[in-house]
């Protein structure tokens, strides 16, 4: 006769299920969130592209997916091609844009097969590159937090387009922040910042003989004033609304070296004229400035006036002596009535922002 006390224990099995159970909830839960997640940032895409249309813009894209689960929101959009009422634009292949689904607030935005950027009047530019990307995080500020990079991209006019004045850089940057005024209050400006590394000039244009068919590297910042009005773009440009608000750039400072020769810059403010030219001065503090002028001067990048005047203004450009440090001097970049000037002589066309 068997004891009891020695029938084997049937221990439960609750132990085994529970955890099971926990992770199937918590992974049935996490699936609702993410497809509610993603739900929520298609519907808040055609929103913005709504209100874009109502703007003026026109905005165009073929199929749009929505993958990435369960950690990522990835949305991907064939074909698109957005208009501004300015008539530039900027069409792609394909736009992909990703976020971390458990945080929503930070995306980063690429082009996996280059854009085609239209500048206005002046024709297409294709620009490829090893990369082409874009973060963006604090949605709910007045300003996001933006930055973008150009990793070795390669620029491309199209047929019937402009030139555009580079032909390939090493890496391009531009970031933007909102502006602090005092020490946590922000304001309707932003602080922007750019990059150029590394930057060819297309053959026989003005970056190339600046440069003297070596390398342009630039960085300027400055805060652009009433930023808000920068929304309002219409058939006239980009940046005129912006520019009839009373719009500047404000607290411009940089550094640009060009083959040998190298200048630090600086202007309190520059703003621009009804037709979009770019009107104020710039402090230029050079060293060797002379190589620089005199490529201008060689350059087939406006008139014979043009080169001309860059031929008299190398002749009249002062050099500080001999040596390395002796060849730093101070000369003033003016911008006015549509026209650069170095001292008395007109260089070319004022840069025009829109």
């Amino acid at each position: 006769m068997t004891d009891a006390s020695s029938a084997p224990v049937r221990h439960s099995r609750k132990g085994l299920i529970v955890p099971f159970a926990i992770v199937f909830v918590g992974l049935a839960l996490w699936t609702g969130w993410w497809f509610f997640l993603t739900q929520q940032i298609e519907t808040k895409l055609q929103g913005r592209i709504a209100r874009l249309e109502q703007s003026g813009w026109t905005v165009r894209h073929g199929q749009m997916t929505t993958t990435g689960w369960p950690l990522r929101a990835r949305v991907a959009m064939k074909h698109v091609d957005v208009v501004a009422p300015s008539g530039h634009a900027v069409a792609a292949p394909e736009i992909v844009a990703e976020a971390n689904a458990y945080n929503p607030a930070r995306w980063v935005i690429i082009a996996p097969d280059g854009l085609i950027v239209t500048r206005g009047a002046k024709g297409k530019t294709a620009v490829r590159a090893e990369a082409i990307r874009m973060s963006l995080h604090g949605l709910t500020q007045r300003w996001p937090n933006v930055a973008f990079e150009l990793v070795k991209p390669v620029f491309t006019a199209l047929p019937d387009a402009e030139p555009f004045p580079l032909a390939r850089a090493g890496l391009v940057q531009f970031y933007m922040r909102p502006h602090v005024a005092g020490s946590n209050t922000p304001t309707e400006d932003v602080d922007v910042l750019f990059r150029l590394v590394d930057g060819e000039g297309r053959p026989n244009g003005p970056v190339e003989g600046l440069t003297q068919s070596g390398r342009l590297n630039a960085q300027v910042e400055t805060v652009i004033e009433k930023a808000g009005a920068l929304k309002g773009g219409d058939a006239q440009g980009l940046l005129s609304a912006w520019t009839a608000a009373g719009g500047r750039f404000v607290a411009v400072k940089g550094q640009l070296e060009a083959g040998e020769s190298r200048t630090f810059l600086s202007s309190p403010a520059l703003s621009a004229d009804d037709k979009g030219r770019l009107e104020g001065e710039v402090f230029l503090r050079a060293e060797k400035p002379l190589a620089a002028i005199v490529g201008l001067a060689g350059a087939t990048q406006g008139g014979a006036l043009d080169r001309a005047a860059a031929a008299r203004a190398a002749a009249a450009t002062p050099q500080g002596g001999t040596g390395e440090q002796g060849q730093a001097v101070d000369l003033v970049l003016n911008f006015k009535g549509g026209r650069s000037y170095l001292g008395p002589f007109a260089l070319a066309p004022a840069p025009q922002l829109f």
